[in-house]
């Protein structure tokens, strides 16, 4: 037993070696003869799929193994759906994944039929699909999650945390229906209620800039400054590069808000700084030059802003405003005009289109 024992040892170490080799050697690897031995087939597609990513041998593999088993084993069916959505063949992946939950029902493979059709541009066939799934596996709240995310991205936010709070139903401690949730609260003017639920998100060990940095936010549109600032304190210790500039940006609102105007300013400049595209920040330090009469440094960064982010409105208007101050109406014209296109619900902007008109009209 000794012996016995040291040789299985040798050849763990020898497994475990860098000069050993990979596990498994796909160029030499026998399909047809691990198709046949079910079990060891699927450790090797697996390996190859996650580990390997060799879609090309995993689906050598599931087809003989299919063939294998005359077409009847779901497991099979569902690698080989999976291989296809890889390769970037949908169609086929769709047809396998159906022939799959016609065997049996299993709720991956109907996410991983959703992920088709998002590819393939049809979310009202994917929704249709989780609701199907869900009329079978009424508990499960991966289904649910799916048709939330699609009801955000087809823009029914309405429908989508209804969802969501059926998702909290099912189960109460899951972070995105949480976040979800909470956001919504915030941009329906609830800055309390979004606080609870962000505590609630601390309180399960969730510890990150943009939790705090959200957290600072419901703080100071419910007009605790304090606590504010103290939140985006926290969210500048745990940010990184991409995350710090939003920070610094908010922290430059509250600034604004308390009438420290340096302090707004310096915010706004370390935002610039950290993400010199950052439009909003741009837009803002624009608008506190021009409180200066700096009108050529305001009309750099508002230029700036204008060009690096495209579907921002504020930097036309206020680069309109600008020029209308400034006499030059008919570049302020060609600006406001750009900033309805984007926006044509914004009422400023419509108020200095109309004096313009009548300024041109009277000459």
């Amino acid at each position: 037993m000794t012996t016995f024992g040291r040789e299985v040892r040798l050849g763990t170490a020898s497994l475990a070696s860098a000069t050993a080799g990979p596990l498994v050697d796909v160029s030499r690897l026998n399909v047809k003869k691990y198709a046949k031995r079910t079990g060891l087939a699927m450790m090797i597609t697996d390996y190859l799929l996650y580990v390997e990513h060799n879609t090309r041998k995993a689906l050598e593999i599931c087809a003989e193994a299919t063939q294998e088993h005359d077409f009847r084993d779901w497991w099979w069916k569902a690698r080989l759906g999976k291989c296809y959505f890889k390769l970037g063949m949908l169609r086929d992946a769709e047809k396998q994944f159906r022939s799959s939950l016609g065997i049996q029902p299993i709720v991956t493979t109907y996410l991983e039929l959703v992920n088709v059709y998002l590819r393939l541009d049809l979310p009202n066939t994917a929704l249709d699909l989780l609701v199907e799934g869900c009329a079978k596996f009424p508990s499960e709240p991966r289904l649910l999650l799916g048709q939330a995310r699609i009801h955000d991205q087809l823009n029914d936010p309405l429908k989508a945390i209804e969802i969501y709070k059926q998702v909290l139903e099912l189960d109460a401690s899951h972070v995105e229906a949480i976040a979800c949730v909470a956001a919504h609260h915030f941009y329906s003017d609830q800055p309390e209620l979004a606080i609870r639920l962000y505590r609630r998100l601390l309180q399960q060990g969730v510890n990150n800039a943009e939790l705090w940095n959200n957290i600072g936010l419901c703080c100071f549109y419910a007009a605790q400054y304090d606590m504010s600032l103290g939140c985006f304190e926290r969210a500048l210790s745990l940010a990184n590069d991409e995350a710090m500039a939003d920070v610094w940006y908010n922290i430059g609102h509250v600034g604004v808000a308390l009438g420290d105007l340096g302090l707004a300013y310096q915010a706004f400049k370390v935002a610039a700084s950290i993400d010199p595209t950052h439009g909003e920040a741009l837009n803002n330090i624009a608008v506190l030059e021009m409180r200066r009469q700096k009108f050529d440094v305001a009309r750099a960064c508002l230029i700036t802003s204008h060009d690096s982010n495209p579907h921002l409105f504020e930097p036309r208007f206020n680069l309109a405003l600008m020029h209308y101050k400034l006499g030059d109406f008919q570049e302020a014209h060609n600006y406001v005009r750009k900033a309805l296109a984007l926006y044509p619900g914004h009422l400023e902007s419509q108020d200095l289109k109309q004096n313009l008109t009548r300024l041109f009209e009277a000459f």
